[in-house]
């Protein structure tokens, strides 16, 4: 799920009025806006990782801030200050962006999600590729390829994964006076319950009737039967009806086949046989998850990735820089990568340090790929039955680091934002893999992971971005890196 930074609050430091230095950058204070925090007239110069606007204070520092769009002139109130940088949010567009627009959602600015909504939605992946090109030529001193691409899909209704809060018998903590909000009534009970998401730069939540960035399914689910199966399993587990009177947090999945399924912490196991398990269909593949572990949000946009992911590593095998001997997935999650690949390779390691995502890995590859009885591909697939299987519950560095990869394996790395742990970059480094596909949630980390690989003779074959939460600043990228 996407993560939503919240801005650091502390006691505002003042600018030194005496500064007689004279404004070249349309920093203007605004007496108006001191009982809410210094206001500024700022000019935005670029957008930067996150979404937010840069501007300049007249002494220099930059400022960062949230809702505005390159070129624009706004009215910025400061809501943090530190000594080299501070961070602000617009009051008011003095001279918009021609690519500005009205938000769709009337939770903007107080849900704590979708922050690019004032952004049209075919203009973000423009702008988006801006700020990745920067950071790659400012972290890893390189170019992205000419040819680099973001793969785009539906701008609303997309996401099929999402974790909202419910609250259960009361509608304390909800942001009043919101006319998104909606609320259902528990069966066989006077009190309210909600369910929203949290607020921006708050614990509150933000409760709301239809999101439009999330399915028709995860709409209706919360509509209708989601309060009612949550209730009804408080009742059926009196000892801990206690936690349905405070906030709850469920995650929820629409399989894109109708079925939705649901998790929160604390559930039973027979509540979660019933209701978290799941099944995707993608790629000619049955692949088995549930709803307490990750997989990817955008089931329409995810066979892009797949069809990517699969033509490198053909070419691979097809060049010689990889071999069909070893398929590694590292970060497997529930085998998702390794599912679908599975009928390409004689042995295949997955490397998951979640148990939970490992007993769906097992699952998965234990299953053949559905593909026309007596084809080509169902005779290649029944061959590689045969061929060695490992699910390795392990950190990936700790298990780079105790095997010897000497031969000239297929690896695809799908790590979390914080990337490639040094120790499992260095034991890549001193393999014998000669193509590495990095599939990655952050492109600033990748940057930096990549720097470190072009340092020990890897180059950049192949970059693609995929762009799985329009509305958000979020990108996923691939990249193919040979030597």
């Amino acid at each position: 799920m996407v993560e939503f930074r919240r801005n650091n609050r502390s006691k505002q430091d003042r600018f030194n009025r005496g500064n007689s230095r004279p404004n070249r950058n349309n920093d203007r204070r605004d007496s108006s806006c001191e009982s809410r925090g210094e206001c500024l007239t700022l000019r935005i110069e670029k957008m930067v990782q996150g979404g937010e606007g840069m501007a300049r204070l007249e002494d220099g520092r930059v400022c960062f801030v949230a809702g505005a769009l390159p070129g624009e002139l706004c009215k910025v109130r400061l809501t943090f200050q530190k000594k080299d940088f501070t961070k602000g949010r617009v009051v008011d567009v003095l001279e918009a962006s021609p690519d500005r627009v009205k938000p769709l959602c009337p939770l903007y600015g107080k849900c704590g999600g979708c922050s690019l909504q004032h952004l049209a939605s075919e203009k973000q992946a423009e702008y988006l590729e801006k700020v990745e090109r920067e950071n790659f030529r400012r972290l890893a001193h390189a170019e992205l390829p000419e040819d680099f691409v973001i793969h785009t899909g539906n701008a609303w209704g997309y996401r099929n994964r999402a974790r909202v809060v419910f609250r259960g018998g009361s509608n304390r903590g909800a942001v009043p006076e919101n006319r998104g909000a909606s609320s259902a009534t528990l069966e066989g009970s006077t009190n309210r319950a909600c369910f929203g998401f949290r607020g921006e730069e708050s614990n509150n939540i933000v409760p709301f009737e239809k999101c439009p960035v999330l399915t028709d399914g995860l709409n209706g689910f919360l509509r209708g039967p989601a309060a009612t199966l949550l209730a009804g399993d408080s009742k059926r587990n009196s000892d801990d009806s206690r936690r349905y009177s405070r906030d709850i947090d469920v995650n929820i999945f629409d399989n894109g086949n109708g079925e939705i399924s649901f998790y929160y912490p604390g559930m039973h196991k027979s509540e979660f046989d019933a209701h978290a398990v799941s099944h995707v269909e993608i790629a000619g593949r049955k692949i088995e998850a549930d709803a307490s572990v990750f997989f990817q949000s955008n089931l329409g946009l995810l066979p892009e990735l797949v069809e990517s992911v699969r033509k490198a590593v053909d070419e691979g095998l097809a060049s010689g820089r990889s071999s069909d001997a070893w398929l590694i997935d590292l970060f497997s999650g529930v085998g998702f990568f390794a599912c679908i690949l599975q009928d390409k390779f004689k042995k295949i390691t997955t490397v998951e340090r979640e148990e939970g995502c490992l007993r769906h890995a097992k699952v998965n590859l234990s299953v053949p790929a559905a593909f026309p009885e007596n084809s080509a591909a169902s005779r290649d697939c029944v061959a590689s039955r045969t061929s060695e299987i490992e699910n390795v519950s392990a950190p990936a560095e700790d298990w780079l680091v105790e095997n010897v990869v000497d031969v000239p394996a297929t690896l695809i790395v799908d790590p979390p934002r914080t990337g490639l742990p040094k120790e499992a970059l260095t034991a890549i480094v001193k393999s014998s893999v000669n193509r590495l596909i990095y599939v990655s949630c952050d492109p600033v980390t990748l940057a930096r992971d990549f720097a470190k690989f072009s340092e020990a003779g890897f180059t950049l074959s192949h970059a693609e971005g995929f762009a799985f939460y329009p509305q958000t600043p979020h990108l996923e990228m691939m990249f193919v890196l040979d030597r």
